[in-house]
């Protein structure tokens, strides 16, 4: 139920940003930020998270964070403003990163050892439908218009569902101690923040002030403040692996990238991830404010990319095994083939409602067996004790991605949209198309195959 909440929430956006930001006002940056916010702190904090469970148990972990996270979707459906709006997000995304690392580690505490398989295989479909379901749900809230509230009710239907698994997990979750010797980065996470804030605020004002030159040599104009911060979020990201590599516990080990493996999969992952959310909401944008759809034609245009992602995901796990690496590089060539046939109809002005769903359905084809695949085989090389630890990273950094990706792609759809929608989505495929065709010849480089225990 608490990853399910995670996952709509981190995709209801990508439908209803346009109209939030007619509402509230806070026009192209509140659109970059509503999504990147809670990727942001979810990816910052989810490593954490999962220390902090460990350190005063998981239960207590879960609970704070679910309460957390119901009260901060109220603050988001009762925001007054975009930046009340914005920090609601980042506080929804925080606690959504003390709860998801829990659920798991419970499951892996008290299921047993010889059908530890049988209860991870439920997640796959389960999630699934949670990404087809978050988008679809969010339009059809937002043209409801229930009771006027327009797009609120997407927020404060978490009052409901988080609040029935809040009254469930006080009954049902087993208790633990937890380990007051477990150390917490915090010096580490603070970094990390600090940098990815810094960095998606030098990417976002500098769209919103619709150029990154323009400014004199003494470093005034609108490129200053933007070129600052992207600056600022260097330095901290510096300071962030300095960090890594001098702390006793950090969260990240500095083992793990001297694998050659894994470091490879570790980019790959963040081109590929970033590249494919910076997609999803430029194809929810041209949807809307190119071909005029409601929200909710919006999000059943997105269904078939959606369904693509869910077929190809559940075909291979089970050929992951057989096929390794080459599944990751089949999937990156799939989605450029669906890029293509988009640029294509884009070109010839053949957008309508049918003749979208083949190539939407095809990157989700590719998407679903890229996503699928390449963290599994990232850590095949990895020691079996190292494994939990890989794999939390990974996550982390697919939702740190995700919020560059988001903010990166959205601004050169914003800039190429002076020229017109389609030009705007031209550009925004081509972009997404050349980050693909540029990760392929660094699949070589990952392990051959995944380990054979593998699941998310």
């Amino acid at each position: 139920a608490a990853d399910v909440l995670d996952l709509l929430d981190g995709t209801i956006t990508n439908i209803a940003a346009p109209t939030i930001a007619r509402d509230l006002g806070g026009g192209q940056s509140l659109v970059q930020w509503l999504g990147a916010a809670y990727s942001l702190a979810l990816g910052v904090l989810l490593v954490p998270g999962a220390r902090l469970g460990d350190k005063y148990g998981r239960r207590r972990l879960f609970l704070t964070g679910l309460a957390g996270f119901v009260a901060a979707s109220a603050a988001c459906g009762l925001a007054p403003d975009p930046t009340a709006l914005v920090l609601a997000r980042l506080v929804q995304g925080a606690f959504g990163a003390l709860v998801i690392p829990q659920g798991f580690g419970i499951l892996a505490a008290t299921w047993p050892r010889d059908r530890i398989g049988q209860a991870f295989s439920l997640f796959g479909p389960v999630m699934g439908l949670s990404a087809v379901s978050g988008p679809v749900l969010a339009g059809l809230l937002v043209d409801a218009d229930l009771a006027g509230l327009g797009w609120r009710p997407m927020f404060l239907i978490n009052l409901l569902l988080g609040g029935a698994a809040l009254l469930a997990a006080v009954r049902l979750l087993p208790r633990d101690p937890g380990s007051r010797d477990t150390v917490v980065d915090g010096p580490g996470a603070a970094l990390l923040g600090g940098a990815m804030l810094c960095l998606l605020g030098g990417l976002i004002d500098g769209a919103a002030r619709g150029a990154s030159a323009g400014g004199g040599p003494s470093g005034e104009g609108p490129a200053a403040r933007p070129i600052a911060l992207l600056l600022l979020g260097l330095a901290l990201s510096a300071a962030f692996w300095h960090r890594q590599r001098t702390a006793a516990h950090p969260l990240l080990r500095p083992s793990l990238l001297r694998h050659r493996g894994f470091t490879s999969g570790l980019l790959l992952g963040i081109a590929t991830f970033a590249a494919v959310s910076g997609l999803l909401y430029a194809v929810s944008l041209y949807l809307q404010q190119g071909l005029g759809r409601s929200p909710a034609g919006a999000a059943l245009g997105l269904v078939p990319l959606s369904a693509g992602i869910v077929v190809a995901s559940i075909a291979c796990y089970r050929l992951i095994h057989a096929f390794g690496r080459r599944l990751v590089a089949t999937g990156l060539l799939i989605i450029l083939a669906g890029c293509a046939t988009l640029l294509l109809l884009c070109a010839l002005g053949r957008t309508g409602t049918w003749e979208l769903v083949p190539p939407l359905f095809v990157v989700g084809v590719g998407v679903g067996t890229c996503f699928g695949t390449v963290y599994d085989v990232t850590i095949g090389d990895i020691a079996p004790e190292e494994a939990g630890s890989a794999s939390g990273s990974l996550n982390a950094v697919q939702q740190l991605a995700n919020a560059l990706g988001a903010a990166a792609v959205t601004t050169v759809y914003f800039r190429a949209a002076e020229h017109g929608e389609t030009h705007a989505m031209t550009v925004s495929l081509t972009v997404v198309a050349g980050a693909m065709a540029l990760c392929l010849p660094f699949v070589r480089l990952l392990p051959r195959r995944a380990p054979e225990e593998h699941g998310h």
